[in-house]
């Protein structure tokens, strides 16, 4: 059985708003074990990227406990990755000065960090691009090297808030098959993995990419399915077109919108 990194107990999240408190989140309960990539679907506004914010410990939860690696999430936990729909690189840092930034807020020595972070540079095939500015990269090669910036100092937890979203969708395709290689899905071991909780509105990208797909209802976000993706690994981008794959889609579309959803593939 695999051991559990995430845990989250009747999670839920109220807002107090001009008009009256705003129910965003009720009653999540949710378990992500070690090395399972996790993707989070649901309509706008379900508190996808909230709940996503609650694992971090960047917003407390008014409602239930949040767990990782068995300590209560009371404030920022240091362990983890995040990567977002933007790059958001600091424009006037090269690319390798980006990469290197969360060593620097660690309190670390960047110099100490650069074979590691020209590694992950070469790994997401940006090799000969350290020393350029963001604006001379494409939105796919700003968006990879974001992700290396995530990978720096080898959290064993990555938090993705619709990192693909602003991508045209051949560099998506591309995106998402660069993910799973550096997210070691060819590694025998689980263990060897990271942990990945994965937010997008991709019906197909979270079929593609995932171990499971948590289908999300509207406001409050609730947990309306929690779906078991069976298809072999590696994955390739002819596994779309397979029978088993469009499955997977229907029944996770019926799920978001409230229809009877199928025994087969379910959690």
């Amino acid at each position: 059985m695999t051991k559990q990194l995430i845990g989250l107990d009747q999670v839920g999240m109220t807002y107090e708003a001009a008009s009256g408190p705003v129910e965003a989140l009720a009653g999540i309960s949710l378990s992500v074990g070690v090395g399972e990539f996790v993707s989070l679907v649901g309509p706008s506004g379900c508190g996808k990227s909230t709940l996503l914010r609650i694992v971090a410990g960047l917003r407390p939860a008014t409602a239930g406990t949040v767990t990782v690696a068995g300590q209560e999430v009371r404030e920022p936990i240091p362990d983890i990755g995040m990567v977002f729909q933007a790059p958001v690189l600091l424009k006037w840092r090269s690319i390798l000065q980006n990469v290197l930034l969360p060593a620097e807020l660690a309190g670390q020595q960047a110099a100490a960090f650069r074979p590691r972070a020209e590694q992950l540079l070469d790994m997401a095939g940006l090799r000969g691009f350290g020393d350029k500015l963001p604006r001379e990269l494409s939105g796919g090669m700003q968006q990879r090297a974001a992700l290396c910036r995530a990978l720096l100092l080898d959290p064993p937890l990555l938090l993705m808030d619709e990192p693909f979203g602003a991508l045209d969708a051949m560099t998506r395709d591309d995106m998402a098959l660069e993910l799973l290689r550096i997210w070691g899905e060819c590694d025998v071991a689980r263990e060897a993995r990271k942990t990945v909780l994965f937010v997008t509105h991709s019906i197909p990208e979270a079929v593609f990419l995932s171990d499971r797909v948590v289908v999300m209802s509207p406001r409050p976000g609730r947990i309306a399915a929690d779906l078991r993706i069976d298809l072999p690994r590696p994955r390739t981008v002819e596994l779309r077109a397979s029978e088993a794959f469009g499955r997977y889609s229907l029944e996770i579309f019926r799920a978001l919108t409230g229809r009877t959803v199928g025994a087969a593939g379910t959690a």
